[in-house]
């Protein structure tokens, strides 16, 4: 089962430090305004709302990240908390968890945000950790901006490992794709861009989580 196989070779994964250099860095404000601090975590945690049926929130990722850092407060995801940190984070929506874990399960519906997020702490805290850290690239402040003109730029992520940005063009639209280590399935696009703008950490919602692996 592919859910099985996640789990077993992600958490074998050598996890980078947080403060890995990234491979484009970009100043916050090019206004030279010195950006300001709230962290992501901040945003995220201000929904407390809980698990919802809105699809392009981060119910899941919030409520991952949370048990990440309940089960090892001294894990590099705790970067997402320090806001004087510059860092850019790929963010999946709920209903890229959803999509995930229907992918991997192979089941006929979308599994709800709880059972969905069920299903990902399911494959144990050091994979989570570990996928969670592929979505973040710290030392760099990637604005929409920056990332639009960043087509073929290699991202070296907080797991060490990189993810390829590959801007497509439809005439006067761009839009930017995130190519992951699994080429057999569709790669993650941004939905929703900049993310608490005019911060040192900014993030942008992709439509599916990435993979550090190759599941096909």
């Amino acid at each position: 089962m592919k859910i099985a196989r996640l789990a077993a070779r992600v958490a074998v994964g050598t996890m980078a430090t947080v403060l890995a250099t990234a491979a484009v860095a970009v100043p916050a404000q090019a206004s030279g305004k010195q950006p300001g601090t709230r962290s992501l975590a901040e945003v995220f945690t201000r929904d407390t709302g809980g698990f919802d049926r809105d699809p392009r929130d981060f119910d899941v990722l919030t409520a991952a990240v949370l048990a990440v850092l309940e089960a090892k407060p001294n894990s590099p995801v705790k970067v997402l908390a320090d806001g004087t940190v510059a860092l850019t984070a790929f963010v999946p929506t709920d209903a890229a968890f959803r999509e995930l874990v229907r992918d991997l399960t192979h089941a006929h519906r979308l599994p709800s945000e709880q059972a969905a997020f069920t299903a990902v702490a399911g494959l144990g805290i050091d994979t989570v950790e570990n996928v969670l850290l592929y979505h973040v690239v710290p030392g760099a402040t990637i604005d929409r901006r920056a990332a639009l003109k960043a087509d073929g730029a290699e991202l070296t992520t907080a797991l060490g490992t990189t993810v390829e940005v590959d801007v497509l063009r439809w005439r006067h639209f761009r839009q930017v794709r995130l190519v992951d280590a699994d080429p057999s399935d569709r790669d993650a696009q941004v939905v929703a861009y900049d993310i608490n703008r005019g911060n040192r950490q900014i993030a942008h919602a992709v439509d599916r989580v990435l993979r550090p692996i190759d599941l096909h």
